[in-house]
């Protein structure tokens, strides 16, 4: 992984980083400052930030709001940027919506993806390499319940999907030692997101092809404690790739992927709760799984928050250890404490947060923020078209302004609530 110090890799300044194969990675190609960040990618930042001017505003949620059926929703969609998305659907439903506006949201990232060169190119595959990971542990998950393969293929990520045939492989292979030693040599390793599970399985043994570790790893470890063990292992790789590009684009990038990185900590903690992972001895120690272990080695918790929160054993814990931290932090965890007063939940106030960090990445020019930032504003204008469909469908009409808006004058981050 480059330059992570996690994976032992040496520092940014080289040239040239050795992979763990052993093969060289070409320098990354910098951005360009002023003078010539444009010549390479000024279409490309010119894109994105036209669509953002295609996300909802708020008199648009107003009319939603306002919708008694899911066919007003489609047709006040249509004034807006989301036009004909649903032409095709003779039924409506929050299902149906949620598909179609991320399959729109996918079209356009693949539109701008096809335009760029590197290192944007790079960059942007980047963001859906955490798709990957989420629908190859969908996959995994869904054939050891002995689900349909077709199934699980549908439910994947569009922004996740690469070869299918390399996807359909990932659910053909034997409950067997030899048929997880196969799925690993010669299924995982070929996926994009093979240096993870690589890298995983590196530290679990120095024997990666005796078939009885990679089925402990595999069939023993709960998927999502080895999904929480590949999302670190891409935050990290993700953070250090942006430190090398330097410049704005490592001071947005930097602040969000740090800001991730601590809601995955906290809410790794938060859920280990009444699971093994609280044990004693499974909450530090240099082992494999740990909750420590679990934690990525970057954010603003790391390292002195982070431990602090290796030695929680409970909520109140929790709570005193995030009150030391201060902050932002300290303002999160008083929202999980009054969630039955003020209907909050600790994940709306994550979301709140990271939607700010978001905005602000189109406030800057001349830097690859704005292209992860869509995405991840695009993902909750998603969430907050199937919470209002949901909330009509539901007839909970008292619940249906509950949602993070998008560069709203009414924010909650705007207005101080």
């Amino acid at each position: 992984l480059r330059s992570s110090p996690h994976c032992g890799t040496k520092g940014a300044e080289q040239e040239t980083v050795g992979t763990m194969s052993g093969q060289p990675i070409p320098p990354i190609v910098p951005t360009g400052g002023m003078a010539t960040f444009n010549m390479h990618h000024g279409f490309t930042e010119a894109l994105v930030r036209g669509m953002r001017s295609g996300f909802l505003g708020d008199s648009d949620y107003h009319h939603l709001t306002q919708c008694e059926t899911l066919d007003d929703v489609k047709m006040n969609l249509q004034e807006t940027d989301y036009d004909q998305f649903l032409a095709d659907s003779t039924a409506v439903t929050p299902a149906i919506i949620q598909g179609a506006a991320t399959r729109k949201m996918v079209t356009e990232f693949q539109y701008m993806r096809a335009h760029s060169v590197e290192p944007v190119s790079k960059f942007m595959d980047f963001i859906t390499i955490e798709y990957m990971i989420e629908n190859v542990m969908l996959l995994l998950k869904g054939t050891l319940s002995g689900r349909d393969v077709n199934e699980l293929m549908e439910q994947c990520h569009p922004l996740g999907m690469f070869k299918e045939s390399t996807m359909r492989l990932c659910t053909t292979f034997d409950n067997s030692p030899k048929g997880y030693a196969d799925l690993y040599q010669t299924v995982l390793v070929e996926t994009p997101v093979g240096k993870y599970f690589s890298a995983l399985l590196d530290e679990k043994s120095s024997k990666l092809e005796t078939a009885a570790e990679v089925r402990h790893v595999l069939e023993e470890v709960e998927i999502e404690i080895l999904k929480n063990s590949l999302m670190k292992l891409y935050l990290e790789d993700f953070y250090y790739f942006c430190m090398e590009l330097g410049g704005d684009t490592f001071t947005v990038m930097g602040e969000i992927l740090k800001a991730k990185a601590d809601q995955r900590a906290i809410n790794i903690t938060l859920n280990s709760f009444g699971t093994p992972l609280n044990e004693p001895s499974m909450r530090d120690g240099e082992g494999w799984p740990t909750r420590k272990s679990l934690y990525p080695s970057i954010g603003f918790l790391y390292p002195e928050g982070t431990e602090l929160l290796v030695k929680v054993a409970d909520e109140a814990a929790l709570g005193s250890a995030l009150d030391k931290v201060g902050g932002v932090y300290a303002q999160i965890w008083a929202v999980h404490q009054n969630e039955a007063i003020n209907d909050k939940s600790i994940d709306d106030a994550f979301f709140e947060r990271e939607v700010q960090l978001l905005e602000l990445a189109f406030e800057g020019q001349m830097h690859l923020g704005c292209f992860y930032a869509y995405v991840k504003l695009k993902e909750q204008e998603i969430r907050n078209l199937v919470w209002i469909s949901e909330c009509i469908v539901q007839q909970q009409k008292d619940e249906i302004n509950k949602f993070v808006p998008l560069f709203s004058l009414n924010a909650p981050w705007r207005v101080g609530r």
